[in-house]
């Protein structure tokens, strides 16, 4: 056995079993190619050696993390199995299936996870990736999950990583590991902290600019890390599920299907409309506890203020379609006098607020549960005419004069691709808000808890 002494839960990640771990990772990945292998026989000797000290590593690690014991062995193994096979495209099959962090829903509980991966919104590439998380889950939440059942979501924070979530990754997900097949999936892991750090950046410089004048319990979770990250778990507890939930005329992950990106923001978008909704409901329900309704009263304010100053400024116009569903949203309660920008200053009327965007989550349902008996292209043209109907699209936009019958008639893969990369432009208060906030949002990346 090792004669290293073994660290605390505590300390690890200032270990030396750690810090050799994530130090092997990193001189890994630069050997690596974009589907994970290592083709270059040159580099062989050096990938022996660094996949060694991240056996090492994890033989010590192990007694750290018990409740993930079969895990890390696992892993080991599937090191050793990619040495062997002269690291070609890894795979980390056995592993990820013994891998359940959805079984230890504790708050505090960390755990060590090594795969070679891609990181959503980070790098396309499998490379192997190092990281330690928490676990964000407050009695709050634990009591809400039987009424919002979930048993696949895993709120998580960051405690370290390597490079691939030095990024605006912000989930760590199952499908995105390098294996040969692909398994039930069992749980999804999402970076509260993350989330609730880019936002109280992102919305802080966006009051001040917009001088909006905040009500005082949104101030303070603009002032309160592990409040914003415990109203972000709220948030995305209702969002995740809601996938799988209500009238939908379609795979609700739209897994490999091409459509035209403004379906896949009204997913987005009514996922966290519904997760606004319930909101709503458990701040008025008399029943709900003093906790549970501060929480989701301040997860009314995150979905408001995330999708309509976050969403809309990140990335590029190329399909962005998280970043149409908050030029909806913003669109949607200008038009409907609760959201005004006068004399270069937005103002909200906050008492109207809940019942507007409740508003906007009942057309998006509505749509939904009229295309169930709708043929696919006529389900896409309702739902091109729902954001129509709010936001004016590209004046060269061939949807917006008319689909010629060659295309209608056509395969569905010619009505997206006459769909515009940037079919719903900004409007000119996003392009001008844009100037002032390019440099805090990408200021975010990377981002954790710490600030």
């Amino acid at each position: 056995m090792t004669t290293l002494s073994v660290p605390t839960v505590d300390d690890v990640v200032a270990s030396p079993a750690w810090l050799d771990l994530k130090a092997a990772a990193i001189a890994l990945r630069p050997l690596q190619v974009h589907d994970g292998s290592i083709p270059d026989a040159a580099h062989h000797a050096d990938a022996r050696s660094h996949c060694a000290r991240i056996r090492k590593s994890l033989e010590d690690l192990t007694p750290v993390f018990p409740h993930d014991a079969d895990y890390l062995n696992a892993a080991r193994a599937d090191f050793e199995k990619w040495e062997a096979g002269g690291f070609g495209v890894p795979d980390f099959y056995d592993s990820l299936v013994a891998f359940h962090p959805e079984a230890f829903r504790e708050n505090g509980r960390r755990h060590l996870v090594v795969f070679p991966m891609y990181t959503q919104n980070g790098s396309t590439d499998r490379l192997v990736e190092a990281v330690l998380i928490e676990v964000v889950w407050p009695e709050f939440i634990a009591a809400l999950e039987q009424t919002y059942t979930n048993a696949l979501f895993v709120p998580i924070r960051f405690l370290d990583f390597t490079p691939g979530y030095d990024t605006n990754a912000a989930v760590l997900f199952p499908e995105t590991v390098a294996m040969r097949e692909i398994p039930p999936f069992t749980w999804g892991a999402i970076f509260a902290d993350r989330e609730a750090a880019r936002f109280r950046s992102v919305t802080r410089k966006a009051a001040e600019i917009t001088k909006l004048d905040l009500p005082d319990d949104a101030r303070r979770l603009l002032d309160d890390q592990r409040l914003a990250e415990e109203t972000f778990v709220l948030w995305d507890l209702i969002h995740d599920r809601t996938h799988m939930r209500g009238d939908l005329p379609f795979d609700p992950f739209m897994i490999k299907q091409r459509m035209p990106y403004f379906l896949y923001s009204l997913e987005e978008l009514r996922c966290d409309l519904t997760a606004f909704r319930e909101a709503v409901k458990l701040v008025r329900a008399e029943e709900t506890d003093d906790v549970t309704r501060e929480h989701a009263q301040l997860a009314q304010y995150a979905i408001l203020f995330d999708r309509m100053f976050r969403f809309p400024l990140t990335g590029d116009r190329v399909r962005n379609y998280d970043g149409l569903g908050g030029q909806l949203l913003f669109a949607w309660l200008h038009q409907r006098d609760v959201l005004h920008w006068t004399d270069t200053q937005l103002a909200i009327d906050w008492a109207e607020v809940p019942d507007v965007v409740v508003g906007l989550s009942d057309a998006i349902d509505d749509l939904y549960w009229r295309s169930i008996d709708r043929p696919k292209a006529a389900h896409w043209l309702a739902a091109y005419e729902l954001v129509r109907s709010v936001l004016d699209p590209h004046p060269a936009s061939r949807w917006a004069r008319g689909l010629p019958d060659e295309i209608l008639e056509g395969p569905a893969k010619g009505m997206t691709d006459a769909v515009l990369d940037d079919e719903f432009p900004l409007s000119m208060f996003y392009e001008a808000l844009s100037k002032k906030m390019g440099d805090v949002i990408e200021s975010t990346k990377g981002i954790t808890g710490a600030l």
